[in-house]
């Protein structure tokens, strides 16, 4: 899966502004880099997911106590997102100098309203600009990370940008701020010997002289990397539906790219090959299965009317040839599973001793023990052990009833 990473540019875009952007194939390693207007970026047709990286300049970082009950289920379903977005304004207006109206909102992921929450914010109009910009180029945003987010600074501060506007980023009381890059904010800021410093190629020398110590090196990519697979997502509130809109788009683009451009012929030729071979193989072993089925009941039809001429209209095949051999058996006078004297002998020597029946029936070659007022266990144990002689055993009130299910 290809991702492209876009920076978004921190001015109104225009035809001639240049973005900053990577692909990677994996997440980890970065297959492209570059900086190129916005018709020149790679198109979404050749990569599956689209990220907007936010620079930390653009955003403002608050941790505010919500109220029980503000993080339902549903937060941006059903009314949840506008109620918590009111709640975040109330509780946010005294730290921001814009109007609340004018800026957008977000809540850190698996946000709890029993511990402290952190939210960042930007300029609604600006952000909003900028993914209409890339949607109309053709490159819908499927999500929105920040560039920093306070879970991804720990006891380092980094320096990036360019010698003339470079900036550092580091956490004060866990939050994220952004410093220009001078002498006056170095000796400003202090920074402990002890915490490292991060710092791009581009700006790495200049970090040396004004802080006096040795740097280490992050490639720009890397750190766009790491961004990248950050928790956050800033598509919140009123953005929710808008980047569903951009991912259902993305995906039927994909479709329809897939079921019409020229490269996808031979998949498309495959695939229909491959699904009129399964169609044809299924056909072909349903009907071998009904032949073989077909078969095996005429093989058992004919068995029936080559032993038994006298049986003319075959319905049920085994059933009627039990009938046919009861009554053979009947007519020849031999005993038969279902004959009372058998039955008797065969449960007799199950039956507990000093167990008696009161009244024995017989009828239709089901027997009835009444009287014996077995225990369950005896009963289960008497079932267990006919069963494979071809009887099934029940207990009904006081009585033991057997009668042949199939011959032994």
């Amino acid at each position: 899966m290809t991702t492209l990473i876009v920076t978004l540019i921190t001015e109104p875009a225009d035809a001639s502004a240049l973005y900053d952007y990577l692909l990677t194939a994996d997440g980890s390693s970065v297959a492209e880099q570059s900086r190129a207007p916005l018709a020149l970026l790679p198109m979404a047709g050749n990569v599956s997911d689209v990220v907007a990286l936010v620079p930390a300049r653009k955003l403002s970082w608050h941790q505010v106590q919500l109220p029980k009950g503000s993080l339902g289920r549903n937060l941006f379903q059903d009314g949840g997102a506008l109620r918590l977005r009111a709640v975040l304004e109330g509780l946010l207006e005294d730290y921001l100098l814009d109007e609340t109206a004018q800026l957008h909102f977000a809540v850190e992921p698996q946000a709890r309203d029993d511990v402290p929450v952190w939210v960042a914010v930007c300029d609604r109009a600006w952000l909003r600009a900028a993914l209409q910009a890339l949607e109309q180029s053709g490159r819908p945003v499927s999500r929105i990370v920040p560039e920093f987010a306070p879970d991804s600074l720990p006891d380092a501060l980094y320096v990036m940008g360019e010698p003339e506007q470079a900036h550092m980023v580091f956490s004060a009381d866990g939050a994220v701020t952004v410093w220009p890059l001078s002498a006056a904010s170095v000796a400003l800021l202090s920074w402990p010997e002890s915490s490292s410093i991060v710092a791009e190629p581009a700006v790495a020398a200049l970090t040396e002289q004004l802080f006096k110590r040795t740097v280490t090196l992050q490639q720009v990519g890397q750190r766009r990397l790491q961004a990248a697979q950050s928790a956050w997502d800033l598509a919140q509130f009123d953005l929710v539906n808008s980047s569903s809109a951009r991912t259902w788009k993305r995906v039927s683009e994909s479709v329809s790219n897939l079921l019409r451009a020229p490269r996808w012929r031979a998949a498309r030729v495959a695939f229909v090959a491959l699904l009129l071979v399964n169609l044809v193989g299924l056909n072909a072993w349903a009907w071998k299965e009904q032949s073989r089925l077909n078969a095996q009941r005429a093989a058992i039809r004919d068995l029936l009317i080559s032993t038994f001429p006298n049986v003319r209209v075959v319905v049920d095949a085994p059933i009627q040839m039990a009938k046919e051999v009861a009554a053979l058996q009947q007519a020849s006078g031999a005993s038969s599973g279902r004959d009372l004297d058998v039955m008797m002998g065969t449960v007799g020597v199950l039956i507990p001793a000093n167990t008696t029946p009161t009244a024995i029936e017989y009828a239709a070659g089901e027997l009835r023990l009444k009287g014996l007022a077995l225990k369950p266990t005896a009963a289960a144990a008497i079932s267990f052990m006919l069963k494979p002689k071809g009887y099934m055993a029940n207990v009904e009130g006081d009585a033991l009833v057997v009668k042949q299910v199939s011959e032994p």
